[in-house]
């Protein structure tokens, strides 16, 4: 078990860019984000491995996989999430996750999860 800590979020307005952070307490394989917008469900934004693959959720689509990069720090046990070109439909709380098995972080069930840091884009 991990604990997670973010940073980064806010309100900007549309076109702007964030980056977010998150710091976890010890080192896991595999790190990322997901993303919940009211009312919607959560949904996998991008997962990166201790090997700097990537994973990027479907549902980004090209547009959100141009727009969103994800680096890491295995020393630092820190993910990045840098999100450019923002839009109102990313409004969303964004959630840092961390585990050790593939399957379980891709899904959405990932052991450790950040409280969520929440970004709004206005139009």
């Amino acid at each position: 078990q991990v604990e997670l800590v973010e940073s980064g979020g806010g309100s900007v307005e549309a076109g702007a860019s964030l980056t977010l952070s998150c710091t976890a307490s010890g080192y896991t394989y595999y790190m990322g984000y997901f993303r919940q917008a009211p009312g919607k469900s959560r949904e996998r934004v991008v997962i990166i491995d201790s090997g700097d693959r990537t994973f990027y959720g479907e549902s980004l689509g090209e547009s959100g996989q141009a727009r969103f990069t994800i680096s890491r720090d295995n020393v630092k046990n820190t993910v990045q999430l840098r999100m450019n070109r923002l839009k109102p439909e990313d409004t969303a709380k964004y959630f840092c996750v961390a585990d050790r098995d593939w399957r379980t972080i891709m899904r959405g069930d990932a052991r450790n999860w950040g409280r969520g840091t929440q970004v709004t884009v206005s139009s």
